[in-house]
């Protein structure tokens, strides 16, 4: 039902703790907005149009939903194209929660600090038109934080680590949570759950961005309303305990067609923009080594086995060729040692190991072990026919030097399979240059994108979409792991030795192999 208007009071702020005078009318409607969220932002709220000066907040039926889902859930997540007033709607909601709810204390957290003092100037401009009746007496009132006399307060800050430390939270808002620094949000996040844990409600809203940061990782918790028997949960919470939700782009209206729209957007944006910022998929900002559509493909599965941290993904079948690489590490809990091994000439991935605190020599023993297992099933298999192919090797980079001599004390004859090395060097197994890599890339990225190379472990799928161009080459993102990507990159080395072993190797991999120059090709990047 449409109310009449009731002229503003001209000033800014209604002062603390002055009394009000009210009749039949404003009581009614008090009494709506402080029941219904929904009643007061349509009816009271004005909004600051960039063309449009000040105008009335007409909602959308998509918008109405959105609030409904704030005021009737302590944990939602929207995810949300641009353009769709998911700030303004968050805004509103925040006020009405702050001015008719005693004593909250309201978190606005931004991944930028401007981009969180434009949110508090958005809830001060809507503020300053609600007539005195409705609105709650202001305390303190400036650009980072509201008090009312009820003894709620609204407070904005950047996205840090340290956001929100020391402070009662009654609700805290996260908006554009997918741009915080994959670390910095992390770390938040980590803080964050003692608050929530307590009581404290959450609302976090934002256009996607990379799928291996903390927002795609309460987003695809959220997705998950399943329990354990696979019965969809009443409540449609996800396992994380929020509710999701999100929109087609096409909901929003625009005053020119959505087909003239679209083909504007994605002249302007290009397409992965365009289907990041509009259609919500979940691709990075940054230049990844794998097409992001690709990526997008890239899913995993679980393990058909799991041999102490050993994963299995597939079947050891006879007549193949195996090849496993092993990238070491300290062992000290930093980063991964990792293992992958592939079965040509399908090259699918047949099975993973990582782990950060195991030491080299327990680095080795795992090698040793997986190639045990590889070489005991192939020869108790009747169907296998030829020789037992399996190839394997290490980097020897530095730590690398450590392997060897484990390598060397235990004995390389114990080993089954082949110690695959580069020619014409003195030192065992592979040394990294910037030239190897990029080499290696090439490869791996022409592999994986012509259907060639089958990614199996969901660890693997995930390092690479968060797998990046760092000046002339390729690395993990910052406080992202590359441990297992390392690993494929060298067997895609192990395999170029490989061919050359004998004609009946070559036979058999000629496919791959044959690859050639075309691999080089789709590199994004000029090697100097």
């Amino acid at each position: 039902m449409a109310v009449t208007r009731h002229t503003v009071d001209t000033s800014l702020v209604k002062r603390g703790h002055i009394k009000t005078t009210y009749n039949r009318f404003k009581l009614q409607e008090l009494k709506k907005c402080l029941k219904d969220p929904v009643y007061f932002l349509e009816n009271y709220m004005k909004i600051q149009h960039p063309t449009q000066g000040g105008i009335e907040f007409h909602l959308y039926d998509y918008q109405r939903d959105l609030i409904k889902l704030y005021s009737e859930n302590r944990f939602a997540i929207a995810l949300l194209p641009r353009q769709s007033g998911k700030t303004t709607c968050a805004a509103g909601f925040l006020l009405w929660k702050a001015m008719f709810t005693a004593d909250t204390t309201i978190l606005v957290a931004a991944h930028q600090f401007s981009g969180a003092a434009e949110i508090m100037q958005r809830i001060r401009y809507a503020y300053e038109f609600f007539p005195d009746f409705l609105r709650a007496g202001v305390i303190e009132y400036n650009k980072h934080s509201i008090t009312f006399d009820n003894g709620s307060r609204i407070i904005s800050q950047a996205t840090t680590e340290k956001t929100g430390r020391g402070l009662s939270l009654s609700l805290i808002y996260l908006d554009e949570f997918a741009f915080v620094d994959a670390g910095m949000a992390t770390e938040f996040w980590t803080s964050l759950a003692p608050t929530l844990s307590t009581g404290g409600d959450c609302i976090i809203t934002s256009t996607p961005n990379s799928e291996t940061d903390q927002f795609a990782q309460i987003w695809r918790e959220a997705n998950k309303t399943a329990d354990e028997y696979g019965d969809e949960r009443s409540d449609g919470l996800g396992s994380n305990d929020f509710k999701s939700f999100t929109i087609d782009w096409k909901r929003v209206p625009r005053p020119e067609s959505h087909d003239d729209f679209e083909r504007k957007m994605r002249s302007q944006l290009g397409d992965d923009r365009w289907e990041r910022e509009f259609l919500c998929e979940f691709i990075s900002f940054e230049e990844t080594l794998i097409d992001s559509h690709v990526l997008r493909g890239l899913l995993g599965q679980e393990p058909i086995e799991s041999l102490g941290r050993v994963r299995w993904y597939n079947p050891v079948l006879p007549n193949r060729i195996y090849i496993a690489g092993l990238d070491p590490s300290m062992g000290t809990g930093g980063d991964n040692a990792a293992i992958t091994v592939w079965m040509l000439p399908e090259f699918i991935q047949v099975a993973e190991w990582t782990h950060n605190k195991t030491d080299v020599r327990g680095q080795v023993r795992v090698l040793m072990d997986i190639l045990g297992k590889l070489h005991r099933d192939l020869k108790t298999n009747p169907d296998h026919e030829g020789r037992t192919e399996i190839y394997w090797s290490c980097e020897n980079n530095s730590l690398g030097e450590a392997v060897l001599q484990v390598i060397d004390s235990t004995g390389e004859e114990l080993f089954p399979g082949f110690f695959v090395h580069e020619p014409k060097k003195k030192r065992k197994g592979f040394t990294t240059t910037h030239k190897t890599k990029i080499e290696s890339c090439a490869r791996l990225k022409s592999l994986i994108e012509s259907g060639r190379m089958e990614v199996r472990s969901k660890n693997l799928a995930l390092e690479l979409k968060s797998f990046v161009r760092s000046n002339r080459s390729f690395r993990a993102k910052t406080n992202q792991r590359d441990d297992i990507v390392l690993s494929a990159l060298l067997c895609m080395r192990i395999l170029n030795e490989v061919q050359n072993y004998d004609q009946e190797t070559y036979e058999k991999l000629a496919e791959i192999i044959e690859l050639g120059d075309e691999e080089r090709d789709p590199m994004p990047l000029i090697v100097t």
